[in-house]
């Protein structure tokens, strides 16, 4: 019997080695990476197409605007903000249906559609080929995403651009050192039963949120305050935002106008009358007969508020998730959606979008809430606003 010679360690070790190397390589295919979709419009609109009761315009940018409200150069824009932030990475990439990665483009369509719709995420889902877990994650990443990346869309603005929007107020509306119009609206929503309490619940018995925003002469948003509970009444609301506290303190609407030797103007908003009369915001008289000799300054007045009232109706039309009831909100999410929605607005002013006017809300964009008249009237208040009406008198 012929004798066996025994293996060292050693060699036993290289064996096992090329043993396991030779079972990985039979048992590991490569992989090829997944193709990113790159063709999500043709493939949007072949879905899109066969929805009920859906005119679709046959000019293809007009078409574009039509579902997500801005031009493609707006949109090539907004997916360059944001692009950094959505790139999808294996393993963790989001896929449609077919295995392909979602391009950030096909991201931005679907936040964008979305909140321009504001469809369910099962609907948007469907069009766009995702399923309703998609739809959400992909929405929430673009709205954290655009609150941080497009937060310089929205700011006060310096005295230079101050001084060319209260130019424009005075040779459009006849008001001197006016510098913007002040309105709020009411974002609605349900609750489940262990979150409904009477502050959340408004004089018109909805579940809402408020939302404040003062608006330049091309309905820009210059100013935007929300997260607090609807049953707040405008006034207070104010009282409660930053922009309160800075002009009250002397560090926003300061600057002072002389006209003449006795009339001073200082620089202001305007506003309904359910907001209080300052010394920094000017509301129309409630007297009728007073207000009918100074047809003037309430023609004017008037004018100029009703930025603040279209711009707010531009807004939760070209955005209709702001103007239907949203199903159980996340109340700490709640503000960064609207947030992101008057980013987009801005975004498509400052970009050279017009507004469309066939999505502007029809009605008052608080159709079913009563303008209660605040009547606390500042004395200074008071005198400013006389100031102006004998600034608006034929001479």
């Amino acid at each position: 019997m012929p004798h066996l010679k025994k293996k060292s360690k050693n060699s036993k070790k290289k064996d096992f080695k090329k043993l396991k190397k030779k079972i990985k390589t039979l048992n590991v295919v490569p992989i090829e990476p997944r193709a990113i979709e790159s063709d999500w419009w043709d493939s949007f609109c072949h879905k899109i197409s066969s929805s009920p009761g859906l005119t679709i315009p046959n000019d293809k940018e007009e078409a574009f605007k039509y579902f997500f409200r801005v031009s493609k150069t707006t949109f090539e824009y907004i997916c360059s903000l944001v692009r950094d932030d959505l790139i999808s990475r294996p393993p963790s990439g989001l896929i449609n249906i077919e295995g392909r990665l979602l391009s950030v483009e096909k991201q931005v369509a679907i936040a964008m559609r979305r909140l321009a719709s504001g469809d369910s995420q099962v609907s948007v889902g469907a069009s766009f080929g995702v399923g309703q877990s998609t739809v959400s994650q992909v929405t929430w990443r673009f709205i954290e995403s655009l609150e941080v990346r497009a937060k310089h869309h929205i700011k006060w603005p310096d005295q230079d651009k101050l001084e060319q929007i209260k130019s424009k107020f005075q040779s459009v509306f006849g008001l001197p050192n006016c510098c913007g119009s002040v309105d709020a609206t009411h974002i609605l929503m349900t609750l489940p039963s262990v979150q409904t309490s009477d502050d959340w619940c408004d004089e018109a018995r909805n579940y809402s949120m408020l939302l404040q925003g003062i608006v330049d002469d091309e309905m820009r948003f210059l100013d935007v305050v929300t997260g607090w509970p609807g049953a707040m009444t405008v006034s207070r609301f104010l009282k409660c935002s930053g922009f309160y506290k800075l002009c009250e303190n002397g560090e926003r609407l300061s600057k002072k106008l002389r006209l003449g030797e006795n009339i001073e103007i200082r620089e202001y908003i305007v506003g309904g009358v359910y907001y209080s009369l300052l010394p920094w915001l000017i509301t129309p008289y409630e007297d009728q007969d007073f207000a009918t000799i100074n047809s003037k300054f309430r023609e004017a007045h008037d004018a100029a508020r009703l930025l603040g009232v279209r711009a707010l109706s531009h807004l939760k039309g070209s955005w209709r998730i702001l103007s239907k009831v949203m199903w159980r909100p996340d109340k700490s999410k709640l503000p960064s959606i609207i947030l992101a929605c008057c980013l987009l607005h801005n975004i498509m002013i400052d970009s050279g979008d017009k507004l469309l006017s066939n999505v502007a809300i029809p009605e008052h964009h608080d159709f079913g809430y009563e303008e209660k008249s605040c009547k606390f009237v500042d004395t200074l208040g008071s005198t400013m606003r006389d100031n102006l009406v004998k600034c608006l008198q034929p001479r």
